[in-house]
């Protein structure tokens, strides 16, 4: 699978000027962004009953194997770098008080059990489901980072602004072929990846996310 993914992204990055330029392409583009939020209230609304019944099932065990509550909420930037507020299940322990640096490292020692097995499956990111129905979030983008942090990054990381030109996503492009970027060097090329994705947007490449994103939930690729 990672060398399918690597071949695939050469290409998208060998083809890019000469596809992008062709008149077919332009147009594929134009109907692609018109018909992508009709896609993405029509598979949301399909999606609630999994989400309803996800969250039944994680409020049972919560008590068990996560205590504390069932939803998690965060600022993240989203389109025309605004902020917005983005729900995930709770897949942490509750802290008082917290400061993390943007370039920190995932804080894996406040994982929880069921925590673990959520972020595993990628069932914590169901709810953000709600956020595409509202319209700040779309079901394929650029993964959006948290506000004060994207503040610091559209500072000094390259083509970081030009992925705020689209919605959000709960998966993207970056986040199949890159995974869980941690440090300046994994942002930058992650932001390269984005860009790349508005700039190629079309059909197959939403398809293609989709069907990788649903291969890392049935392996459990999950961060």
């Amino acid at each position: 699978m990672t060398n399918f993914v690597d071949t695939w992204t050469e290409d998208l990055e060998h083809n890019l000027r000469v596809n992008f330029l062709r008149k077919d392409s332009v147009a594929r583009q134009k109907l692609f962004w018109a018909s992508k939020r009709g896609f993405d209230l029509v598979l949301g609304v399909l999606l609630l009953p999994v989400l309803i019944a996800s969250g039944i099932v994680i409020a049972v065990l919560n008590p068990f194997l996560n205590p504390g509550p069932l939803l998690y909420r965060q600022e993240r930037m989203g389109r025309y770098m605004r902020p917005f507020n983005i729900y995930k299940f709770r897949s942490m322990r509750s802290v008082s008080s917290r400061s993390r640096a943007a370039h920190d490292g995932l804080e894996r020692d406040r994982i929880t059990a069921l925590g673990h097995l959520m972020r595993k499956l990628r069932v914590d990111e169901l709810p953000q489901i709600i956020n595409v129905l509202k319209g700040d979030m779309s079901f394929i983008g650029p993964r959006p980072d948290l506000y004060e942090h994207a503040c610091e990054y559209a500072m000094s990381v390259p083509h970081y602004r030009e992925r705020h030109s689209v919605r959000p996503g709960i998966s993207g492009l970056a986040q199949v072929t890159l995974g869980y970027a941690e440090g300046m060097d994994a942002f930058s090329a992650k932001a390269r990846r984005d860009d790349l994705y508005i700039r190629r947007a079309g059909f197959r490449q939403e398809a293609l996310i989709l069907w990788l994103t649903l291969v890392a939930v049935v392996r459990a690729a999950g961060h």
